[in-house]
């Protein structure tokens, strides 16, 4: 299974190209030399990643009954704003103009390692995100650590 980690700052060219870190590029080799790109369902940004990606996100699809409601907006959502992008010989890829627009992509991107799928958010936008993702987990941690404490100490006690 590919892993997606670490964070880039890259800068699109011109034409909205972008080079994908090499470390990117080589968790999705196989059939086809890309990624697949659609907007995030839980973030503002672009999400992306390789064939096991779609996989994943088709067999979840499929799981669901024809005409179920959440079947249909996924599918609007996933496979209705799915890209397929090709890296050329300098390993980048072009990115989408009506993501670029619909995200305030336009210079500078973060391309973010989310384990199996990556992120691509304009700067600005990533760092509000990150400030406010490190409050979510440094909050969870807490609240996760006292359950935790909490279960131990009435195991000791009961």
């Amino acid at each position: 299974m590919a892993v997606f980690f670490s964070t880039f700052e890259k800068q699109l060219d011109g034409k909205r190209r972008i080079v994908v870190p090499q470390e990117f590029r080589a968790q999705t080799a196989g059939p086809f030399d890309g990624v697949v790109c659609f907007p995030s369902i839980e973030a503002d940004c672009i999400e992306g990643g390789g064939k096991a990606l779609f996989d994943r996100y088709n067999s979840l699809i499929e799981e669901l009954e024809f005409g179920d409601p959440l079947r249909s907006a996924l599918e609007v959502s996933i496979l209705g704003g799915m890209a397929q992008l090709s890296y050329d010989t300098a390993g980048r890829i072009t990115l989408p103009e009506v993501l670029c627009e619909q995200f305030g992509i336009t210079d500078w991107v973060v391309v973010v390692g989310l384990g199996d799928r990556f992120q691509i958010w304009s700067r600005e936008a990533f760092q509000a995100h990150r400030a406010a993702q490190r409050t979510v987990a440094r909050e969870g941690l807490a609240a996760l650590r006292a359950q935790q404490r909490a279960a131990k100490l009435s195991q000791v006690g009961g």
